[in-house]
């Protein structure tokens, strides 16, 4: 019979292989599957959710200022557009070429005269119903027993009263834009926008008129289209200008208000 003892060690040995076994599954080794996650796992976990949560709201905040941002800058350019517009609704200053570049004349004076004088239909002398005006265009003289009334702020060469009609506006502090025949389309048009402005300005006090010269009476010097005239209490005021300007005609109803006329009350 063999020897016991050899028996016994080899069941040992067996049994300390499998201890040896389970005690290094237990160690360091891979986590079993279906085994729950350490405290660790689950922080990080969490914390990578809330790095990625926190990066989504970044996103989302830099979109809404972003978005935000651009709605501001759209409506900063239509209220700028509206004031512009409206501005210019109301001044007649910013409409046309400014005066620097209008290549406007100093303004002419001489003494006026002709005041109450009328002549043509209706008068002592009505058979003289052409005066001879001593500037180009008119700004003072004999004129017709009736102005103008109710005056146009803008007329063309088909509807334009008679220029000694007209001088009698003058007479009653009227402002007068006489232009040429050849004034190009997109200056009329500026024109007759300044004429209608004009006339909200407490220096014309309504009183403000733009006209066609009639170039058979006379033609205005080479490379000037506008003659401002005004027919003060004193003297009569004339500036010739190469374009429409609504800063030089501003600055000129400025300079040569309703009031200083012979007959500034009139209608």
């Amino acid at each position: 019979m063999p020897p016991y003892s050899g028996s016994v060690a080899k069941g040992s040995t067996t049994r300390n292989a499998a201890k040896g076994s389970a005690k290094g599954s237990g160690g360091g080794g891979a986590r079993p599957a279906g085994a729950r996650p350490s405290g660790d796992d689950r922080s990080a976990r969490l914390e990578q959710v809330r790095r990625s949560q926190r990066a989504g709201e970044r996103r989302r905040t830099a979109l809404i200022i972003g978005g935000a941002a651009a709605l501001v800058a759209v409506l900063v350019a239509v209220v700028a557009v509206v004031i512009v517009r409206e501005q210019r609704a109301e001044d007649p200053a910013l409409v046309g070429l400014p005066a620097s570049a209008a290549a406007c004349d100093p303004v002419q004076t001489q003494p006026a005269t002709g005041v109450s004088e009328h002549v043509g239909p209706g008068t002592s002398s009505p058979d003289v119903t052409t005066v001879d005006y001593g500037t180009v265009p008119a700004v003072f003289g004999q004129h017709y027993a009736s102005p103008a009334y109710p005056a146009s702020p803008f007329y063309t060469a088909e509807d334009r009263p008679p220029v000694e009609q007209l001088v009698h506006n003058l007479e009653h502090g009227y402002t007068i834009a006489w232009y040429t025949e050849d004034l190009p389309e997109d200056q009329r048009a500026q024109l007759q926008e300044i004429a209608q402005e004009a006339r909200a300005l407490g220096e014309t006090n309504g009183k403000f008129i733009a006209a066609p010269w009639d170039a058979s009476r006379g033609e205005l010097p080479e490379g000037k289209t506008i003659g401002l005239a005004h027919w003060g209490a004193e003297e009569g005021s004339l500036q010739l200008c190469g374009a429409v300007s609504g800063e030089a005609i501003t600055d000129f109803v400025t300079a040569h208000p309703y009031s200083d006329s012979p007959e500034p009350n009139a209608a």
